[in-house]
C-alpha cells in the first residue's frame, strides 16, 4: 500500500483543551459546537441533518467513509456538519452501487475534516465536561489565531438557528391526490419524515418556519406538523405563538425534536440545554402508554424540564429516556397534539417508533370520519 503523507490539523475547544490529529486532505479552519454521535452506521444521513447545523460531528465509530455515499441516503439539500472529527477516513469504498467516495463529496463543499484523532479520549472529555465550542484547522493556523477564532463563536444556549436552514418558499412533497393534507413547520426537516408521510397517504406542504396559522390554514390541512432543526427553541418566540395557535385548531398536531420542545413551551413548559444532548441510533425510550421498550435514533441539545411536564395539568409523559429519565414524549390530554423528542422516522436507525406517523394519520381520518 502506498504511504501518503497528511497533513497536522487541530482540535481547539474553548476551555483551552487540545487535540492533534492530521488532515483528510481539505484545507480550512471552521468551527461551532462540538458533539459526539455513537451510530454505527448512518454517516451520510447524519452528516446531511439539518438538526446538526452549526456543529462539528464527533465520531464514535473508527471507520468513516468506508462504504462512500449514495444519492438516496440523503435527509436534506445537503451537508449541514460545520466540519468533522473521526480516527480513520477512508477515501476508497467497498460499497458497489455507492455513488462516490465520501472525500469526494466533502471536497465538493470544502468541508474541513481531521482524522487520527485519539476519539476516544475527546468523546470521554466532551462527556466528562460538557458540550462545548471548538475549531478545526487544517491550514497551519497558530494556536493563538484560533483562540482568536473561537472566541468569536457564539454559544449555542440561546442561539437560534431554525431560520438559517428551513425553506424559503413553501413546496409540496407527495401524491397531490392523497387522502390526507398535512401542513408541515420547517425548522429543518429531514427528507425521510417527508418520505415516511407520503408513504402514509399524506400529501404535504412544507412551510417556512415563521409562516402564521393563516399561511397554514390555506392548504386546508387536515393536520398539522412541527419539524425537528438545530438550536436553541426558546427564541422562536413568533413561533411558540403560532404552535398555540394551530393547538386551538384541535386538529391533529405531531411535533419531533425541536417541534416538540415549541409545543411544549406553547403549554409553558420550559426547555434547557442539556450538559450533553443525546445524538446516535441506539438510544432506549420507554413508552408509558404502552409499556413496551424501543430503541430509538436521537439528535437533541435542549430538553423539556419533566417536572414542569408533570406539574401541568394538560399534558402527559408519553415516552422517557432509560438512560436519563429525560422526557421524550408528551402529548395533550384533551387534544390530538403528541409530540417526541426522538426521530421515528429513523434514517439512520431503528425502525421501532415509526408506528408514531400511523397514530398521526389515525388521528387525521377519525377527524374526517373516514
Amino acid at each position: 500500500m502506498k504511504y501518503t503523507s497528511k497533513d497536522k490539523a487541530i482540535v481547539l475547544l474553548s476551555d483551552g483543551t487540545i487535540f492533534h490529529g492530521k488532515s483528510v486532505g481539505i484545507k480550512g479552519t471552521t468551527t461551532g459546537e462540538i458533539c459526539f454521535n455513537t451510530g454505527v452506521t448512518g454517516y451520510q444521513e447524519i452528516f446531511t441533518d439539518p438538526s446538526y447545523f452549526g456543529q462539528i460531528m464527533l465520531s464514535t465509530v473508527a471507520h468513516i467513509g468506508n462504504y462512500g455515499v449514495h444519492n438516496d441516503e440523503v435527509d436534506s439539500d445537503g451537508i449541514k456538519i460545520s466540519g468533522l472529527v473521526c480516527k480513520n477516513f477512508s477515501k476508497d469504498f467497498s460499497r458497489p452501487d455507492a455513488d462516490g467516495s465520501l472525500y469526494d463529496y466533502f471536497e465538493k463543499k470544502n468541508l474541513v475534516a481531521v482524522s487520527d484523532v485519539d476519539t476516544r479520549a475527546l468523546v470521554s472529555y466532551i462527556r466528562d465536561n460538557g458540550a462545548m465550542n471548538a475549531v478545526i484547522s487544517t491550514d497551519g493556523k497558530s494556536i493563538e489565531e484560533l483562540k482568536e477564532i473561537l472566541a468569536a463563536v457564539p454559544n449555542m444556549n440561546g442561539l437560534e438557528l431554525a431560520s438559517a436552514v428551513s425553506t424559503k418558499e413553501p413546496y409540496f412533497y407527495g401524491n397531490e391526490n392523497a387522502t390526507y393534507k398535512v401542513a408541515a413547520l420547517d425548522f429543518g426537516i429531514k427528507t425521510n419524515i417527508l418520505r415516511c408521510l407520503a408513504a402514509r397517504d399524506c400529501y404535504v406542504k412544507v412551510y417556512p418556519y415563521n409562516a402564521t396559522l393563516e399561511d397554514l390554514n390555506s392548504f386546508n390541512p387536515d393536520g398539522y406538523f412541527l419539524s425537528n432543526g438545530p438550536g436553541d427553541p426558546q427564541p422562536l418566540t413568533q413561533v411558540i405563538e403560532t404552535a398555540k395557535d394551530i393547538i386551538a385548531t384541535d386538529k391533529p398536531v405531531f411535533g419531533i425534536c425541536l417541534g416538540h420542545q415549541i409545543i411544549a413551551l406553547s403549554q409553558g413548559v420550559n426547555t434547557y440545554k442539556m450538559f450533553n444532548g443525546h445524538r446516535g441510533i441506539n438510544h432506549p425510550i420507554m413508552n408509558a402508554i404502552s409499556g413496551k421498550g424501543e430503541i430509538t435514533s436521537q439528535n437533541h441539545g435542549f430538553a423539556v424540564v419533566r417536572e414542569e411536564v408533570e406539574q401541568n395539568p394538560n399534558l402527559e409523559i408519553t415516552h422517557y429516556h432509560l438512560n436519563d429519565n429525560t422526557v421524550a414524549g408528551i402529548r395533550l390530554k384533551d387534544k390530538q397534539v403528541f409530540s417526541v423528542q426522538y426521530h421515528p422516522e429513523s434514517s439512520p436507525g431503528p425502525n421501532d417508533s415509526k408506528y408514531l406517523f400511523d397514530e398521526f394519520v389515525s388521528y387525521m381520518k377519525e377527524q374526517k370520519g373516514a
